[in-house]
C-alpha cells in the first residue's frame, strides 16, 4: 500500500487536471509525478493521458476505488499480523468514514495479539507523536523526558514534598560548600559494564557546561573524584538546592553508545523508530526488577483514544480512570521587545483583556480549568488586576504559538481582538517551538505549557532558568530578576515556597507572566493493571505495574 496513491485518490477526481497541479498535492518533483503516473497507470489504478505541450491539461480516469481495496487489505492485515505491522498505515490519508472503522477495527486488536505460550507480561501503549529523543540532555518535551526516566538512573531521586532518597547514590554528606556522594557498587550499565565515579563525573561535566543548563548550574566550581566510589561537588558560595539538582531527569547518569546513550535504569530500549519504541526489563536493575517485562509504543493517528491496557485483556473489558497534572499555561509578554509590548501601558491592557476573558478559555481547550491566582498549585496568591485605558497599538501583537496550544492560542487571538488589541498568530510545529530558545525572540506573546517534573518548588525555579524557557532571557535581561535568582543558591530549600511567589508576584504584577489555566488529564487504565502511581511529569511509574494473571 501506498500513502502518495491513497493521497492522489482523495485529491483528484475523475476529470481533467494539471500534471503539476497532481505534483503539488502529492508533494513530488515533475519527474517524480510523471514515473509514478505511469507506473500506476500499468498497474490498472486508472488511464492518464497527459495532455501535448508544457503545462496543457491532461485527463485522468479511475478504474479502481483506491481507498476500499487499501481498507479491506488494512483490515485483513490487522487480523492476521503485529499491531505495529498495522499501524503505520492509520496514518494514511484516509477518509473520515473510513479512518473511523478502520481505528474500531484497530481498537479491538490493540494489544491482545500475543503468542499463546508467551509468558511475558506486557503493556502495548498507543502513542500520538514520535520520540524525538533518548538523550537526557535533549530530553526537553515531557513524552522523551518520561521515556528518560525509565532507562536512565540518577544519583538521587526527589519526591513531590521535595524529600530526597538514595538512587545510585547510597548516602551523602552535605555542607554549605561541599557535597560528597557515596556510588553503590556493581552497579551495571545496559550493556554490562560497571558504573564508575568517572562515568558520574563525565555526565555532571557535561550538563553542568551545556548552554541550557549552565545558568541552573553555575554555583557548581568542581566536581572531583574522592576516591573509587567517591564523588565531590564543590560550591564555595552555595548551592541549596544541590540534591535537588541531582535528582532532575536531565541529570541522569549515562555512557554514550552508538545508537543513544547507554543508561542503567529499570528498562532498557530493546527496539526504537518512527513507529515503534520497545522498552524491556532490565534484569541486572540495582533496585527491585520490574514486574512487567516489557513496555511497547506504537504510533498511532491523533484521534486514537488514549489508554494503558495489559496484552491479556480486551478493548470491552472494564477500564477505571487516574487522574494526572498535566501542569499549568501561561501567557508570557515578551517585556523587553523593540515593539509596542515593550511600553507598560500595553501589557497591562493586555493583562486586562487576558484577566477579562480567562473565563472562558474552557470553550476553547476542554481540559484547562481557568487559574486566576497562582501557577504553583494549592498556593492563592491574589493580586490586582490593572483597569488601563486603551493604548494606541499601531501595528499587531505577534503571538508564536504550537499546535499543543491551538486552543488557547485562538482563545488568546479573540480575547485580545474583542478588546480591540490588533494581533497576528505565527505558528510553528511542536519541534521548532521547542527548540526556538533564541535571545532575540521574534515575537510579542506566548501560550507556554509547562508540566512541573516531580516537587513543584524546585519545577518553579527550573522552569524560571533553563534553557528551554521562553522566561530565562527576559530573567538574565534585569537586574532585579537576576538578584532574585542569585537568592535561591543561599535560600534554604524548605523556605523557596515564599521566594517562588514573591517571585511570581513580580512577573504578574509587572504584565510579564499571567497564569491562564490548570491542566488535568483522565487516564483510563483496564482494570487487571495493578499499583498504579504516578511518577515524573504527571505519567504512570512503569517500573511498578504489574498485571494480574488470569486464573
Amino acid at each position: 500500500m501506498e500513502k502518495t496513491l491513497l493521497t492522489l485518490w482523495q485529491a483528484v477526481p475523475t476529470g481533467s487536471i494539471k500534471q503539476n497541479q497532481i505534483a503539488e498535492s502529492l508533494g513530488l518533483s515533475s519527474k517524480q509525478t510523471t514515473r509514478h503516473l505511469r507506473r500506476w497507470s500499468d498497474e490498472g489504478w486508472f488511464t492518464f493521458t497527459p495532455g501535448r505541450g508544457r503545462g496543457n491539461t491532461s485527463h485522468l480516469h479511475w478504474q479502481v476505488n483506491v481507498e476500499e481495496v487499501y481498507e479491506q487489505k488494512l483490515v485483513q492485515l490487522i487480523e492476521e499480523q503485529a499491531v505495529d505491522a498495522a499501524s503505520k498505515f492509520l496514518l494514511f490519508d484516509w477518509s473520515s468514514e473510513a479512518k473511523q472503522r478502520l481505528l474500531h477495527k484497530f481498537h479491538s486488536s490493540f494489544g491482545y495479539v500475543q503468542n499463546s505460550g508467551s509468558k511475558i507480561d506486557k503493556l502495548i501503549i498507543p502513542r500520538r507523536y514520535p520520540l524525538m529523543t533518548l538523550h537526557p540532555l535533549k530530553a526537553a518535551d515531557i513524552h522523551s523526558a518520561n521515556m528518560v526516566s525509565n532507562v536512565y538512573s540518577r544519583l538521587v531521586s526527589v519526591n513531590e514534598s521535595g524529600h530526597v532518597c538514595p538512587e545510585l547514590a547510597h548516602s551523602w554528606d552535605l555542607t554549605s560548600t561541599n557535597l560528597r556522594l557515596y556510588l553503590r557498587k556493581e552497579v551495571k550499565f545496559h550493556d554490562g559494564s560497571f558504573l564508575t565515579a568517572e562515568d558520574v563525573i563525565d555526565c555532571l561535566n557535561k550538563i553542568r557546561t551545556h548552554d541550557d543548563y549552565a545558568e541552573l548550574w553555575k554555583p557548581i566550581t568542581s566536581i572531583e573524584a574522592a576516591a573509587p566510589y567517591v564523588v565531590e561537588l564543590s560550591f564555595p558560595d552555595g548551592c541549596s538546592y544541590c540534591l535537588q539538582m541531582l535528582g532532575m531527569i536531565n541529570a541522569s547518569i549515562y555512557k554514550e553508545g552508538t545508537r543513544h546513550p547507554i543508561g542503567s535504569g529499570s528498562f532498557y530500549v530493546s527496539e526504537n523508530h518512527e513507529l515503534k519504541t520497545i522498552l524491556t526489563a532490565f534484569d541486572d536493575f540495582f533496585l527491585e526488577r520490574p514486574l512487567l517485562d516489557m513496555v511497547e509504543f506504537i504510533q498511532v493517528p491523533e484521534e486514537f483514544d488514549f489508554a494503558y491496557r495489559s496484552s491479556v485483556n480486551g478493548p470491552k473489558d472494564e477500564t477505571f480512570q487516574v487522574e494526572s497534572d498535566s501542569g499549568f499555561g501561561v501567557v508570557i509578554l515578551n517585556a523587553f521587545r523593540d515593539s509596542p509590548i515593550n511600553r507598560q501601558e500595553v501589557r497591562d491592557y493586555v493583562h486586562y483583556a487576558i484577566a477579562k476573558h480567562r473565563h472562558k478559555i474552557g470553550e476553547y481547550h476542554s481540559r484547562a480549568k481557568p487559574n486566576h491566582q497562582s501557577c504553583l498549585i494549592g498556593k492563592e496568591q491574589s493580586y490586582s488586576t490593572p483597569l488601563p485605558e486603551p493604548p494606541r497599538i499601531e501595528q499587531p501583537l505577534i503571538i508564536k504559538a504550537a499546535n499543543y496550544t491551538n486552543g488557547a492560542t485562538r482563545w488568546l487571538k479573540d480575547a485580545l481582538e474583542s478588546e480591540g488589541i490588533p494581533v497576528e498568530i505565527q505558528w510553528l510545529s511542536f519541534r521548532d517551538k521547542l527548540m526556538d530558545t533564541k535571545t532575540d525572540q521574534k515575537a510579542d506573546l506566548f501560550i507556554h505549557g509547562e508540566v512541573f517534573e516531580m516537587n513543584q518548588n524546585f519545577s518553579f525555579f527550573y522552569f524560571l532558568s533553563n534553557g528551554y524557557s521562553p522566561l530565562a532571557a527576559i530573567m538574565k535581561s534585569q537586574s532585579r530578576f537576576v538578584d532574585y535568582m542569585r537568592q535561591y543558591s543561599n535560600t534554604p530549600f524548605e523556605n523557596w515556597t515564599e521566594l517562588n511567589l514573591k517571585m511570581e508576584r513580580d512577573l504578574i504584577e509587572s504584565s510579564i507572566m499571567l497564569p491562564l489555566y490548570y491542566e488535568k488529564r483522565q487516564i483510563p487504565f483496564s482494570v487487571d493493571l495493578m499499583n498504579i502511581s504516578i511518577s515524573h511529569f504527571g505519567y504512570v511509574d512503569f517500573s511498578r505495574l504489574w498485571v494480574r494473571p488470569v486464573i
